[in-house]
């Protein structure tokens, strides 16, 4: 049973993040982008634990490299996991249909834009914790391509509605994790499309698939849904350029219905190729990843697991 959370330290949390946004509103973006690197810095050097779990997944996904880029790399993903909070605060401010532009590359989007606007069927969407995944979907719904996004709501709920107010500012909507299975039908059949974030450990439930190197329990439910409706996964990318909030708005690959026809297991195959084109990504700027996260936290069965989910 879940314990009961504090109603009154929730309430605080949820004030700080607003009175922080209020804050950030009143520094141009370079000035923004320096305090939010220091607080990063700090975290790196205060963290021991996370850094520590950034470090290791740093070497045994990049074996080759020597130890001062282990750490530099390990410092600068803890610099991204700021930015990316500064960002999610200035979007709504500064992404708008009539300025999206201004701060946006899109690339190799041709398909991508082809199967949205024919919409001949539905699309599933797969994303990492790179770069800035908020973005994506965002700068989507600023297009005019609303779809749904499947997330877990955040435990406080005060902080989360704020949270949903602004990913669905745009026309996105998400779904709760929960209850998403059951609405795929109606958003599918209406030929719309559905995102995922794949790339967190997901359990002893999760299909092992080989993530740098290493197998690693990964969501399969993109392939299943994918699989069951026949429908392209389209894995995509949200790219920081600089820090002055421009991005690169990326497809990485498309895979797609006749591609698994023949494979003897399709779920894993396909769940394999899109873990394997998040990663081609990542490693164009590892930096930009959430090393922190103990993606390898679970083994397969027979293998022991270690103590922090490195391994």
């Amino acid at each position: 049973m879940a314990k009961p959370r504090n109603t009154l330290s929730d309430y605080v949390v949820y004030l700080l993040a607003r009175a922080l946004a209020m804050f950030v509103g009143m520094f141009r973006s370079e000035a923004n982008y320096q305090a939010a690197q220091w607080i990063g810095d700090l975290l790196y050097f205060l963290d021991r634990r996370h850094r520590n779990i950034a470090i290791r997944h740093l070497r045994l996904s990049f074996p080759d490299w020597p130890e001062p880029k282990v750490r530099t790399v390990a410092r600068d993903s803890m610099r991204s996991m700021v930015h990316l909070a500064l960002e999610f605060i200035l979007t709504p401010r500064v992404v708008t249909p009539e300025t999206w532009r201004r701060n946006t590359i899109l690339t190799n989007q041709a398909e991508n834009i082809r199967l949205l606007t024919e919409r001949k069927a539905g699309i599933v969407y797969v994303a990492g914790h790179f770069g800035n995944w908020e973005r994506v979907g965002y700068t989507m719904a600023i297009l005019g391509f609303d779809g749904f996004a499947v997330a877990r709501p955040l435990d406080n709920p005060h902080l989360n509605k704020y949270v949903m107010g602004i990913r669905q500012r745009m026309g996105l909507t998400i779904l709760d994790k929960k209850g998403a299975t059951a609405r795929m039908d109606d958003i599918l059949s209406a030929r719309r499309y559905v995102s995922f974030i794949a790339d967190q450990d997901a359990g002893r439930k999760g299909m092992f698939v080989d993530f740098f190197g290493r197998p690693a329990s990964t969501n399969k439910a993109p392939a299943l849904v994918a699989i069951r409706y026949e429908l392209p996964v389209v894995v995509g990318y949200g790219r920081r350029l600089n820090n002055r909030y421009g991005f690169e708005i990326g497809i990485e690959r498309i895979i797609h219905p006749h591609e698994w026809q023949e494979q003897d297991d399709p779920a894993r195959w396909v769940t394999q190729q899109y873990t394997k084109a998040l990663e081609q990504a990542i490693r164009r700027n590892p930096e930009q990843y959430l090393w922190v996260h103990r993606r390898w936290k679970h083994r397969p069965k027979g293998q022991p697991a270690s103590a922090d989910g490195v391994a």
